[in-house]
């Protein structure tokens, strides 16, 4: 790529493609290339100018290499990098604007009146057509206002005053358009899938290959809790599937053999072998786009005040008109929309944050979300992997029989690697550093939610899991010799039981520790107004009781179910309270569904992501405090919106009425009131820093 460099500092460079014209595609894929450069800290390419910002650590000889080596042409850009870029969309409402704007003055200046008269009176059969239509639907909302409006303004053949309300209109409605669509964009992208690794079935073996791998054609285990990569036909096998994020179905499907599964809904229960259709990473953000489209859940509660004010403003204008028997006073009540203002800057104030959520690492599904988390007065944590560091490690393995500890680890592994949980992981990753490679040598693989896993290895039916299910629920022992040695486990590690044949062989000791900011997080929650903050676990009362007490939670529930978190919930609920519930596990999944707003971390399993409200990254816990304030922020925002557009709006009436301003001076001040509200909504609502 031939480039000049047009400013330098210390690991910062500004430079210039030379060519004729860089498209918004092609900008992308420098984007895409740059930051894929190991030294590239930051970049921002900018299409108009063919410039592109880079921010950089280390060598910056390397850079100016890898530079030159760049060539447009030869990017293998991956599908969903170009077709889920909002480039093209801020270059197209940037040229809608432009051109609104030189239409509206440049028609002043160059058009004839008699023309000019012309297309305005065209221009408002649109949005009177709006009005009959919505009377139509037996409703007096905004657009009835607008057309009473207009076209009262162009009887009166005051076609300067109609001219300026439906530029200001037109100008406002573009704003949120893009607004909207550059947040949904932005959620989107956040919500797009991320799988690195799926199972693929070779010769009847499960293989964990890199997705990029995966060919049309190739068959595909699934497993329960995970989500479906790929478009395809299910092979083998049945299951209940998840499509709310596609469908909006709050309740499973079954799907077996010759159906179709799509590439983003959740497998619930069950395992699938699919025959894969379709590779491509677009067609997932692609049907993301379309389902937060057509969802109601990017609007807020509040957003409804707006059409409720219709009426009065029309009543307003009635009263006015009846008692000062002045058609100018009743269209300076008429020009002065308090709904309008309400319309446009609330929606707004909503996507904008939205949209600073997402710069702080979090993802928010919709508008009312934010408002359950400012309205909380209960939030619900989950132990395991949301209070703790969510990267538990494997301290001792405590052996009860025959099968010394390197096999008992061994065998423990070859089971949990198929199923997405924190504590699975730990007992992978400690069998990976010692070495302890395995062949598949068990037979299909049961996974009980929140209990534990069964299997069968050499026709012995072996299972690992909780004290629960392994004792209680399976019926296994412990040899009498052993029993000293099982009354005496470690009480500071959560532990997991492996039994073979009725029989406990090994139980595996795993730490997973406090994270360092979980007490400093309840603090700032409960100074922000949470008034009473729960840890449910099914763990041990011992370690619950132990993290409680660090962690300075006001209750706690120990060895509970995934029924139980969401039972607890549910008469929360009931008794009139706003619950928040934060968790990561597929156990998790009935409490996220049941609460108000459900927040799971980034790294959680896929199930507890598919299902969550909002997602917070998984670094630090006091981005939660963090959403709670920008909730609260937005909150104050719109009601400070409220306040202003009735007390601005308010003003306009009484000095139209008093005879001080016209219709015209009414309807100028009040449509530069609401684009200022609108435009003040757009900013942040946190500090910077």
């Amino acid at each position: 790529m031939k480039f000049l460099i047009k400013h330098e500092v210390q690991g910062r460079l500004r430079i210039h493609v030379i060519r004729n014209r860089m498209t918004c595609a092609e900008a992308d894929v420098l984007c895409w290339a740059l930051e894929k450069q190991k030294n590239v800290v930051k970049v921002k390419v900018y299409e108009r100018t063919a410039d592109a910002v880079i921010y950089y650590t280390g060598d910056r000889e390397e850079l100016i290499h890898g530079l030159k080596q760049f060539h447009f042409e030869k990017a293998d850009v991956p599908d969903n990098v170009i077709s889920s870029s909002g480039r093209d969309l801020n270059s197209a409402y940037r040229e809608k604007l432009i051109t609104k704007t030189l239409l509206h003055y440049g028609g002043k200046l160059l058009l004839p009146n008699p023309v000019r008269k012309t297309w305005l009176t065209l221009k408002a059969l649109q949005y009177i057509g709006k009005g009959i239509r919505c009377l139509a639907r037996m409703k007096i909302e905004v657009p009835v206002l607008d057309a009473t409006a207009i076209g009262v303004s162009v009887l009166r053949g005051d076609f300067k005053t109609a001219g300026s309300v439906m530029f200001l209109l037109g100008i406002g409605e573009l704003l949120e358009e893009w607004t909207h669509k550059k947040s949904v964009g932005d959620l989107a992208r956040s919500m797009s899938l991320n799988i690195k690794k799926v199972w693929l079935k070779r010769d009847e073996q499960e293989i964990l290959v890199p997705v990029s791998d995966i060919l049309p054609g190739d068959r595909v285990i699934i497993h329960m809790g995970n989500v479906i990569p790929f478009d395809g036909e299910v092979s083998c096998g049945e299951g209940m599937v998840n499509q709310a994020s596609l469908t909006g179905e709050s309740l499973p499907v079954r799907r077996c053999e010759g159906q179709s599964v799509y590439v983003g809904t959740v497998l619930e229960e069950g395992e699938l072998e699919i025959v894969v259709r379709a590779v491509s990473g677009s067609t997932r953000f692609e049907k993301i786009v379309t389902m937060i489209e057509d969802s109601e859940k990017l609007k807020s509660n509040l957003e409804s005040k707006a059409d409720r004010l219709v009426p009065y403003t029309l009543a307003g204008t009635a009263i006015v008109g009846l008692l000062t028997r002045n058609v100018a006073k009743a269209l300076s009540v008429l020009m002065v929309d308090f709904s309008c203002a309400l319309k446009l800057a609330m929606p707004i104030a909503v996507l904008s944050a939205i949209r600073e959520a997402g710069q702080n690492g979090i993802t928010v599904k919709g508008g009312k979300y934010l408002e359950a988390v400012a309205e909380a007065d209960i939030v619900v944590f989950d132990k395991t992997g949301t209070l703790t560091k969510a990267k538990p490690i494997v301290k001792e393995v405590i052996v009860f029989g025959d099968y010394p500890e390197p096999e008992a680890l061994r065998i423990a592994a070859c089971l949990e690697e198929h199923f997405p949980h924190s504590m699975a992981k730990a007992v992978v990753d400690a069998a990976k550093r010692r070495s302890l490679y395995h062949e598949e040598m068990h037979s299909k693989v049961e996974y009980i939610v929140a209990h534990g896993i069964s299997s069968y290895i050499e026709g012995k039916k072996t299972v690992i899991g909780s004290s629960h299910f392994v004792f209680e629920d399976e019926k296994c022992r412990i040899r009498p010799e052993y029993q000293e040695r099982f009354d005496t486990l470690p009480g500071e590690y959560s532990h997991l039981f492996l039994a073979i044949d009725g029989e406990l062989v090994a139980v595996i000791c795993i730490e997973d520790p406090l994270r360092e900011e979980a007490g400093e997080m309840v603090r700032l929650l409960k100074e922000e107004g949470i008034s009473k903050i729960v840890m449910m676990t099914g763990d041990s009362e011992r370690t619950a009781v132990s993290i409680a007490k660090r962690v300075g939670v006001d209750e706690y529930y120990s060895e509970v179910l995934p029924e139980d978190k969401a039972d607890f919930i549910e008469r929360e609920k009931a008794a009139g309270r706003k619950v928040v519930m934060i968790g990561d596990g597929i156990n998790d999944s009935p409490a996220l569904s049941a609460s108000d707003a459900g927040i799971t971390i980034s790294d959680g399993a896929e199930l507890a992501r598919e299902i969550a409200d909002i997602t917070i990254a998984a670094e630090d816990l006091r981005e939660i405090v963090i959403l709670k304030r920008l909730s609260n922020a937005m909150i104050n925002r719109i009601q400070g919106n409220y306040r202003g557009v009735v007390g601005i709006n308010a003003a306009l009436i009484a000095l139209g009425v008093a005879g001080i301003i016209r219709p015209t001076t009414s309807a100028l001040l009040h449509n530069t009131s609401t684009l200022a509200i609108s435009l003040k909504s757009m900013g942040n609502l946190l500090p910077t820093n």
